[in-house]
């Protein structure tokens, strides 16, 4: 018999260690078998961990050939199968065989990479029947594992509120579990990443920060994995002081600044409207990979620097590095925002023709957008007709948003048509229309939709502004009356108002959905959340910093254009985040040179 001890140091297992193709890897099996070692659980169980990653079909041949298999082997061999993708059916088939054994039952080491392999909507279904699973053949209190697992999967769908339950349920949770809950919130933010902050995705961030006040004041310490989800919590909020913290805090305690970490910090710094940091940050790295890359070209992009985001990306080729599909998206995009319609053109069309890659529908969109922005909006309309998949949400809405740019009633109709087969219960694309109708004097149509909408029983989104301020964020709601400062925000708004008119500003009304009188128009404009947000920092912050402004909604061309005046005015920068880019106000110019 063979211990333990010198089965782990016998010179075959070293020598499996050491295989890295499949031919010979079989030697080394051959050499297994006749020296009796292929009958031991822990020789089968490197066996069949290594195979797997050569060959799946030959760990598959080995496994079926061994008399009644332990649950040891089976959890064993399940989790080599989900750690080589897409054989997601083959672990769940191995499962079967574990509960169709009367001799076996799953435990704690059986769920985690099960859990693992539900991550897609796919095999959503089979992860909640594997949760029934845990409180049926486990015994409480549940593995650290097994709970984690649970977590990241519930996170997965999209379910925080599930993942934070589990969470809660944990007693001691060790810095994986920490950092699963974390980033369950920090990645909750899809839309965020996409530069449009949500209510619920500025919870998510806020409540990302909240965890990790909590982790400090525990006896755990975090680690690179737990600072990413932290700065990535600052990057959706655009909540500076905080990143800049978390950024002190990794040098502080000498964690490494690898290239997750570099990343997340890139983004951040970008997306809380500092572009130079970001790219000082970039530079100084000694190795870049393909999402770092990426996260700095959104961060060109979203500031307005199109020909930059394009320098980068041919870097990247230059660099031996292959484009993947966010690199595509980010560039595409990139060239939307400043008009570089024949540059954005070859990018996609450079997808097939020589790094191979089929485009999706993310950039079929991105090419919408890049047309429609540009006014060639038959020809945007000519991409969504004849694309080779059915046009999406964010597709129709692209084309709808050019219309009420370019003016083009009937193309936004068509458009509005087809959103509300396909999100009927999206207020914003009954506002694009709204907004199209009232540019028009078309009140009895603006009428029409809004019945429409109180028919579906849809509320308008609520304009919302965040505004950073010693640190602390302030939120502002359109028309809000619920700060406490306001009776000094609403004196400094008339402040505002008469050197606005001073100058000779005449409030744009064409973007109020009400037919009221002009000066009614003009108050209602007044009270958008960035005037309120813009109208508290010039009351509180010192007037050296800049004003940053992180806004869920795209700005209104009036308040584009008072915010121009404003920073003339006072002397002030003022940045604006709003849903699709930065805008950065300075000496009575903007960035974004009125293209957006």
């Amino acid at each position: 018999m063979f211990s333990l001890t010198c089965l782990s140091t016998h010179p075959v297992i070293q020598l499996l260690d050491k295989c890295i193709t499949l031919r010979t890897f079989k030697q080394v099996h051959a050499q297994a078998i006749t020296t009796g070692l292929a009958v031991h659980t822990y020789p089968l169980s490197r066996i069949l961990l290594i195979s797997s990653a050569l060959s799946l079909s030959y760990a598959l041949s080995i496994f079926n050939q061994i008399p009644n298999p332990t649950i040891f082997l089976f959890n064993t061999l399940i989790s080599s199968v989900v750690n080589c993708k897409y054989h997601t059916r083959i672990a769940f088939s191995l499962y079967n065989r574990i509960l169709s054994d009367k001799t076996l039952v799953p435990n704690s080491f059986t769920y985690p990479s099960l859990f693992k392999a539900c991550g897609s909507s796919e095999w959503a279904e089979h992860g909640r029947a594997l949760h029934t699973h845990v409180l049926k053949f486990l015994e409480p209190p549940y593995d650290h594992y097994v709970q984690s697992s649970l977590l990241v999967f519930y996170a997965k769908l999209g379910q925080v509120g599930t993942s934070r339950y589990l969470f809660n349920e944990i007693s001691n949770p060790d810095l994986a579990t920490w950092n699963s809950i974390l980033n369950a919130y920090a990645r909750s933010n899809g839309s965020a990443c996409a530069g449009i902050l949500t209510d619920k995705d500025a919870t998510s961030s806020l409540e990302c920060l909240n965890l990790f006040r909590e982790l400090q004041g525990s006896k755990v310490r975090p680690n690179e994995v737990t600072l990413v989800a932290v700065i990535s919590a600052c990057a959706n909020l655009g909540a500076l002081a905080q990143g800049v913290w978390a950024h002190a805090y990794l040098r502080k305690y000498n964690l490494q600044l690898n290239i997750f970490v570099a990343t997340a910090l890139v983004d951040m710094y970008s997306k809380c409207g500092c572009l130079d940091l970001a790219y000082q940050l970039f530079s100084l790295l000694p190795r870049r990979d393909v999402f770092c890359y990426n996260a700095m070209i959104g961060g060109f992009g979203f500031h307005g620097f199109g020909h930059r985001a394009l320098d980068l990306f041919n870097k990247i080729k230059v660099e031996g590095l292959i484009p993947d599909d966010v690199t595509f998206v980010v560039t595409i995009s990139a060239c939307s925002h400043v008009g570089l319609v024949e540059e954005g053109r070859r990018v996609f069309n450079s997808m097939k023709e020589i790094f191979e890659i089929e485009p999706r529908l993310e950039h079929y969109s991105c090419l919408v957008d890049l047309l429609g922005r540009a006014g060639q909006l038959m020809e945007a309309e000519e991409i969504v007709r004849d694309m080779p998949m059915k046009p999406n949400a964010v597709v129709w809405r692209s084309l709808l948003g050019a219309a009420k740019v370019h003016g083009n009633l009937e193309m936004g109709e068509i458009a509005l048509k087809k959103l509300l087969q396909l999100e009927p219960g999206t207020s914003g694309n009954y506002v694009l229309l709204s907004n199209l109708y009232a540019r028009m004097n078309r009140w009895e149509d603006v009428n029409k939709v809004r019945r429409l909408m109180k028919d579906h029983t849809i509320d308008k989104f609520p304009g919302s502004s965040l505004v950073e301020i010693d640190g602390a964020l302030h939120e502002f709601l359109t028309g809000d009356r619920t700060h406490p400062r306001l009776e000094e925000v609403h004196s400094k708004l008339d402040d505002i108002n008469r050197a606005l008119r001073a100058y000779g500003h005449k409030p744009g009304t064409m973007d109020v959905l009400f037919d009221i009188e002009e000066e009614e128009k003009e108050d209602a404009l007044s009270y958008h959340s960035e005037r309120l947000a813009i109208a508290f920092a010039l009351i509180t912050s010192d007037s050296r910093v800049p004003i940053r402004v992180i806004k869920n909604l795209r700005v209104c061309s009036d308040c584009h254009a008072s915010t121009k005046l404003i920073s003339l005015i006072y002397g002030r920068e003022i940045i604006v985040r709003d849903r699709t880019r930065f805008h950065c106000f300075r000496d009575g110019t903007c960035s974004c040179s009125d293209y957006w």
